[in-house]
């Protein structure tokens, strides 16, 4: 059998996220032990020019949800982008899981020979599906999980290569 769109994205999304949102306990029992507030860290950042911590989270639960729903040609969910704090975070990373594992599989049947077209900002943008999800959104999702960790990292939470990757 082939590998469906399906089978390539929203199992795996739903995995990483429900590492993240592990990842977050972490770094809140760290902050505690440390007695910051964790919060804190909902502002952190690698560098001055890089978003922080709750926009990396916002941008990877929206490219999941966006990318899932473009292909499963449904409407995507849309989320305000006001968390501020873990456990409001927290939240959206749930809420992300719940509708990733709403679409039933079927619905990404033929998604392969869609075209996707996006406009971010002033920029419009028109992919293949398979360079939408294999070029795109796999990639830009994972940059934005793997910034929110190397951030907590940065900050001393202590977690490794197995939180981020979980149990395989």
């Amino acid at each position: 059998m082939a590998l469906s769109m399906y089978d390539a994205s929203v199992p795996a999304f739903v995995r990483t996220l429900k590492n993240l949102d592990a990842i977050l306990d972490k770094a809140t029992a760290y902050a505690e032990a440390k007695k910051v507030d964790p919060d804190l860290l909902v502002t952190s950042r690698l560098a001055i020019d890089m978003l922080p911590l709750a926009r990396q989270i916002q941008i990877a639960t929206d490219g999941a949800k966006g990318g899932a729903a473009r292909l499963a040609r449904m409407e995507i969910p849309s989320y305000p982008d006001d968390e501020t704090t873990i456990a409001a975070l927290k939240d959206r990373i749930v809420k992300t899981i719940a509708f990733l594992e709403s679409i039933p599989a079927d619905k990404f049947a033929g998604a392969e020979d869609l075209t996707i077209d996006l406009k971010l900002g002033a920029r419009e943008m028109s992919f293949p599906a398979k360079h939408y999800l294999f070029g795109f959104v796999i990639p830009n999702f994972y940059f934005h999980v793997t910034t929110t960790y190397a951030i907590l990292r940065h900050n001393g939470v202590e977690i490794g290569k197995t939180d981020y990757l979980g149990a395989v």
